[in-house]
């Protein structure tokens, strides 16, 4: 495992990356990183993850106990749902909590991001689910995100944000990055109309590669029908179906005929 200077430097490295690609804004998110089996490296609370200094980054143990005091920084104020994910999964070494906007829209809208599209999201995310809101800073968050995160290396944060978790740090980091690439992607195929899915046949083929890869951590298995709408996390909310989507659409068309013939 690596010395406590360089995690640092990694983790101030990580924070401008997150901040300079627009991830959060603020002093929004933040990134822990395990430096042995009881100690974690955190960022702290109130401080822009694009300023931030390695005499900030905090260490504390594995309930949260803070080490290495300071009077001017405190612990990241999530710190909680990061050592949840450490509880649960013995395997990650480090945890990334951002806000990039394309994924924290479909976080906003429950919409997770479950189909087969591109074929590096498939083999390093998989299906990314949407964990129920919970309230900042409490143990609500770990509460919620208890069942995704033993089968999900990226999670959407409903109403929140997005986590991914990794091997190590920048293990975690770039798959924040693939999670908003993917997103945005998405986000924009929907706008022009039309997500082409990928068959069974070829989502098999890239999950059988990236057992050949031996890729660390988990991913849940995304859906490739593409007649099965996304749903959200929470199908009451769900005000607007295709079949009402189409009748808009045919009412439209049906109103420019109109003034056109008048």
């Amino acid at each position: 495992m690596q010395n406590e200077w360089e995690l640092r430097k990694h983790i101030v490295e990580v924070g401008k990356r997150i901040w300079m690609r627009g991830y959060v804004a603020a002093n929004d998110g933040n990134i822990t990183v395990l430096l042995n089996e009881n100690e974690v490296l955190t960022t702290p609370t109130g401080v822009s993850k694009g300023f931030m200094t390695t005499d900030m980054i905090i260490k504390c143990d594995r309930q949260g106990n803070v080490i290495t005091k300071s009077s001017n920084y405190r612990p990241s104020s999530e710190l909680k749902m990061h050592l949840e994910v450490y509880k649960e999964r013995p395997d990650v070494k480090s945890v990334v909590h951002a806000h990039p906007p394309y994924a924290t829209s479909f976080a906003v809208a429950g919409i997770p991001l479950d189909k087969c599209v591109l074929p590096e999201a498939i083999i390093v995310i998989g299906a990314v689910p949407i964990a129920p809101y919970g309230l900042p800073s409490t143990s609500e968050i770990p509460d919620k995100i208890r069942p995704f995160i033993k089968n999900s290396d990226a999670i959407l944060l409903e109403n929140h944000g997005a986590l991914t978790l990794g091997s190590d740090l920048f293990n975690a980091y770039y798959k924040m990055e693939t999670l908003e690439h993917t997103a945005s992607i998405v986000w924009k195929a929907i706008q022009l109309g039309n997500l082409n899915v990928l068959p069974t046949q070829e989502r098999d083929r890239l999950m059988s590669l990236r057992e050949n890869f031996n890729l660390p951590g988990r991913v849940t298995v995304c859906s490739s029908d593409p007649n099965h709408a996304t749903q959200s996390k929470n199908p009451q909310t769900n005000t607007v179906n295709e079949g009402m989507i189409q009748d808009i659409v045919e009412q439209v068309l049906n109103n420019l005929k109109n003034k056109l013939t008048k």
